[in-house]
C-alpha cells in the first residue's frame, strides 16, 4: 500500500500530496473536501460547482488515485465546452499527476489531429477534450473508450448551452456500464438533470453554496457612471489600479473591438478575445496574455469560456451582464488558487435594478466607490513620470533637447519649459474631466425641498400601502439608506415620495415597473405645483 498524507481533512497519497503542494495547494476547496472522498468509494457525483472552486482537483485527485498507471489505455474521459478549458483541465491533471506515471492529452478542434492520433496510439491514460473533437476520433475509431473507468462531463451547463447535449449522449453511449460517471455544472437546468438520471448511478449530490460561489476573497466594487463617460472613467480606474493582468467583459463582439480600440489609442497594452477569431487568432491573444506581453484582455462572456489563468489581479464588468449568474462566472476569473482579486463594475442609471438584482443572489452587498479624481490619477502617474525622466537622463543623447530648451531659455523660464514638455508628454490633464455630479440627471423643480427631489408612484391607498412600505422597497432597490428618504404622502391612488437629489436617478430607474405590494408600480418625476 502506499504512503498516506493528510490534505486538510483528505488522506491521500505522498505523491499526489507532493504534487498538490508544489502547485501551492495548502487545503482542499469545499468541493472538493466532499467530492474526492465519495470518488474514492467508487460513487457517482453530481457537483453544483462555479469554475474557480478548484473542482478539477475535486475530480483529477481520485481519478489519478484509482487508474492503472502501468495499463496505457484511456482510462478517463473528461468532456469540456471549450478548447481553452481542455487545455487547461489536461495541464492541471499533468501537474497532479507529475509523480505518477499517468499521461493526460487534451483533444480538440483546430489542432492537427494526425497529431492526436499519434499521441493515442503511444498511449494515454486521460483524454480531456471537446464532445465534436471526440466524436470524430470515435467515427475514426482512432479512440477506444471499452477500457474506460472513469467519465466526467465538466461545466454540463456551458455545454447545454452550446448544442452538445445530443453529442454527448452519442459519447455516453460508447461508454462501458461499470464506469464511475462525475457531472458538474454551476446551474442544473432541467436538460442536466435529465441527463444525470438516465446516465448516473444513485449520484450524489453535492452543491457550494452561493457566498462560496463568489470565492471570499474577491474585493467587489461599482463606479456609477453616464455611458458617454464610461471609457474615461474606465481608464482613471486603471490608472489608479495597482493591475497585474485584467480581463474586462464587454456584452458584444462589436463592443469588444471598440473598447480594445480604445484602450489601444490611449496607449493601454489591450488586445480581444471574441467568437469572430479564428482558433489561430485566440490562441496568439491568450499567449500574448498568459505571458504578461499584454496586461488586458477585452472579452466576451462567450469567448472567455472556460479562461482559467493566474495571476488575474482585476475583473472589470465593462458593461454588467443580464444575469446573475454570469456575473458569478466572470469574477470567478481572479482570486484564483486562493490569491486575493478585485471585481470593478461600471454602472449606468438604467442597469441600477440589475446591479440590485446581482447583489440579492451573491447574498452580498456591492460596494460603491467614487471615480477617482485628475488630481488621483495625477498623483498615480507622478511616480510613473519621475521613473521615466530619471531613466532618459541616465541613457543620456539629449542634446538636440538641450538645444531648444536653450533656445527658449531667453523668453521663458526653464521650469515652465519642462512643466509644459511633461504635459506635452503625458498628456494627462487632457483627458476628459468629470465629477460625480456630472452622473445626475436635471429634474427641473419638482416642488420638492432645497437638495431633494419629489417623486410620484402609481400606488396609494387603496393598494393598502404604509410608508414603511415605501421606504423598505426604494431602500432595498435603489441601495440607500432608509433615513435619507425624505417627506412621504399617500393619497388614495398615488402617492408622492421625495428623496436626496444626487439618488433621484438611482431610486427612478431601480423603482420603476417595480414592485409593491403585489402591484406594479409606474415612477416619474413629479410636476411641480404653479405658488
Amino acid at each position: 500500500m502506499y504512503d498516506k498524507k493528510k490534505f486538510g481533512n483528505l488522506e491521500i497519497s505522498k505523491k499526489i500530496f507532493n504534487a498538490v503542494s508544489e502547485m501551492g495547494f495548502e487545503a482542499p476547496t469545499p468541493i472538493q473536501s466532499e467530492a474526492i472522498p465519495l470518488l474514492l468509494e467508487g460513487k457517482d457525483v453530481i457537483g453544483q460547482a462555479q469554475t474557480g472552486t478548484g473542482k478539477t482537483a475535486a475530480f483529477g485527485i481520485p481519478i489519478i488515485e484509482m487508474l492503472n498507471p502501468r495499463f496505457r489505455g484511456v482510462q478517463a474521459l473528461v468532456l469540456t465546452p471549450t478548447r481553452e478549458l481542455a487545455i487547461q483541465v489536461a495541464e492541471e491533471i499533468t501537474k497532479i499527476a507529475k509523480y505518477k506515471e499517468t499521461r493526460a492529452l487534451a483533444i480538440y478542434g483546430g489542432q492537427s489531429i494526425d497529431r492526436q492520433i499519434l499521441a493515442l496510439k503511444r498511449g494515454v491514460q486521460i483524454v480531456v477534450g471537446t464532445p465534436g473533437r471526440i466524436l470524430d476520433h470515435l467515427r475514426r475509431k482512432t479512440l477506444r473508450l471499452h477500457n474506460l473507468s472513469f467519465m466526467v462531463l465538466d461545466e454540463a451547463d456551458e455545454m447545454l448551452d452550446m448544442g452538445f447535449i445530443e453529442d454527448i449522449e452519442t459519447i455516453l453511449k460508447e461508454t462501458p456500464e461499470t464506469k464511475q460517471t462525475l457531472l458538474f455544472s454551476a446551474t442544473m437546468p432541467r436538460e442536466i438533470q435529465v441527463l444525470a438520471r438516465k446516465y448516473l448511478k444513485n449520484p450524489e449530490l453535492l452543491s457550494v453554496s452561493k457566498d462560496e460561489l463568489t470565492v471570499p476573497k474577491i474585493e467587489q466594487v461599482f463606479y456609477e457612471v453616464k455611458e458617454f463617460n464610461k471609457l474615461e472613467g474606465l481608464c482613471r480606474v486603471l490608472d489608479t489600479s495597482e493591475i497585474n493582468l485584467a480581463i474586462i467583459f464587454c456584452r458584444t463582439k462589436r463592443g469588444v473591438d471598440e473598447l480594445v480600440a480604445g484602450l489601444e489609442a490611449r496607449g493601454y497594452e489591450a488586445d480581444g478575445l471574441h467568437g469572430d477569431l479564428t482558433q489561430a487568432q485566440r490562441n496568439r491573444v491568450m499567449k500574448k496574455f498568459r505571458e504578461g506581453n499584454v496586461e488586458i484582455l477585452v472579452a466576451t462572456d462567450v469567448a472567455a469560456r472556460g479562461l482559467d489563468i493566474d495571476n488575474v489581479s482585476h475583473v472589470i464588468n465593462y458593461d454588467l451582464p443580464q444575469d446573475p449568474e454570469s456575473y458569478v462566472h466572470r469574477i470567478g476569473r481572479t482570486g484564483r488558487a486562493g490569491k486575493s482579486g478585485i471585481a470593478v463594475s461600471f454602472v449606468i442609471p438604467k442597469e441600477y435594478r440589475l446591479l440590485r438584482l446581482i447583489e440579492k443572489t451573491i447574498n452580498t452587498r456591492i460596494r460603491r466607490l467614487k471615480l477617482p479624481s485628475f488630481e488621483d490619477v495625477f498623483e498615480r502617474q507622478r511616480e510613473v513620470i519621475i521613473e521615466k525622466l530619471s531613466e532618459t537622463i541616465e541613457q543620456g543623447k539629449l542634446s538636440h533637447y538641450r538645444a531648444i530648451i536653450e533656445e527658449m531659455g531667453s523668453t521663458h523660464d526653464t521650469v515652465d519649459i519642462a512643466a509644459a514638455a511633461l504635459r506635452l508628454a503625458f498628456d494627462i490633464e487632457g483627458s476628459q474631466d468629470f465629477s460625480e455630479g456630472d452622473n445626475g440627471a436635471e429634474f427641473g423643480n419638482t416642488g420638492a425641498e432645497p437638495g431633494m427631489v419629489r417623486l410620484f408612484m402609481s400606488i396609494g391607498r387603496s393598494d393598502d400601502v404604509r410608508p414603511q412600505d415605501i421606504v423598505k422597497t426604494i431602500a432595498e432597490e435603489a441601495g440607500i439608506p432608509g433615513k435619507v428618504i425624505g417627506a412621504i404622502k399617500i393619497f388614495d391612488r398615488f402617492t408622492f415620495v421625495e428623496v436626496p437629489q444626487d439618488a433621484a436617478e438611482k431610486v427612478l430607474y431601480s423603482m420603476h415597473k417595480n414592485v409593491i405590494k403585489g402591484k406594479r408600480v409606474h415612477v416619474e418625476p413629479a410636476k411641480a405645483r404653479n405658488r
